[in-house]
């Protein structure tokens, strides 16, 4: 069965990451794969590189911080940078959308929201509205579409390993996760929680306190596609093994195949 790879990955540094990426790549071979907090102005970006691995890349960041991308190896056009309605949101570097053959894929970088008192996290909830309304002008939920990120929402309390160590925190208030909700009522189905509704399963780790090695952590990277592509999904993985060895994101990458 011929199958259509998907997949989304925070590297916390493109060029900290890069031949960890590269190796990835060759290795587990996504069709299209959707890359956030490169940390890389987009002339930065060595495109001869993903050339060299067989994709073609398009890339929106200011450099130092933010940055998304989407690298395809099955066609790239129609690249909107920022939301479709505010072009000037192209300089955030937190929003990238494009065509990938027969899909439309977006990559979204959320912003952190720092803490529930902080104008940051109000900007967060705006943010999210925006994203809505960006798939509203955009795309319409019949369309085969998969938007793929770091959210910095874990979904609900299965998403965080202690949702008692999280209280008052960011990323598990009622008001972002009412806002992540909003955004897949639109049309967009979750394809992890599609295959594994149980807990315990987390894409984000603290680099400290040795937060990996005791499962203490928070799944905020989500892989979200329409129904029609969803209703194809074979299969889906958090490879908790890219977060392993030397000098590692504190992400995992989301993988998600389609039948084609």
């Amino acid at each position: 069965m011929s199958r259509l790879r998907v997949a989304t990955w925070n590297l916390n540094s493109f060029l900290a990451r890069q031949s960890r990426l590269e190796s990835w790549l060759a290795e587990v071979c996504p069709d299209v794969i959707c890359l956030q907090e490169t940390k890389l102005a987009d002339e930065a970006l060595p495109k001869d590189d993903f050339a060299r691995l067989g994709y073609d890349v398009a890339h929106s960041g200011p450099g130092r911080w933010n940055g998304v991308a989407i690298a395809s190896r099955i066609g790239l056009d129609e690249v909107i940078r920022g939301f479709v309605f505010d072009p000037e949101s192209a300089a955030e570097g937190r929003l990238i959308s494009a065509r990938c053959g027969p899909i439309k894929v977006a990559s979204v970088y959320v912003p952190n929201g720092r803490s529930l008192d902080s104008d940051q996290y109000l900007y967060k909830l705006r943010f999210l509205e925006d994203l809505r309304r960006h798939l509203e002008e955009w795309a319409k939920p019949t369309d085969e579409l998969v938007l793929c990120g770091d959210f910095n929402v874990a979904p609900d309390d299965r998403d965080v390993w202690d949702p008692g160590a999280f209280e008052g925190a960011t990323h598990v208030s009622p008001p972002e996760r009412k806002a992540l909700a909003d955004l897949e009522d639109w049309g967009l189905i979750d394809v992890m929680r599609a295959l594994y509704p149980d807990p315990f399963i987390y894409t984000w780790w603290d680099y400290r306190a040795g937060s990996f090695h005791k499962h203490q952590g928070m799944r905020i990277d989500l892989v979200l596609a329409t129904r029609p592509l969803a209703e194809r999904l074979v299969w889906a993985v958090i490879d908790r093994n890219a977060r392993k060895g030397e000098r590692p994101s504190d992400h995992a990458p989301v993988l998600a195949d389609f039948a084609a």
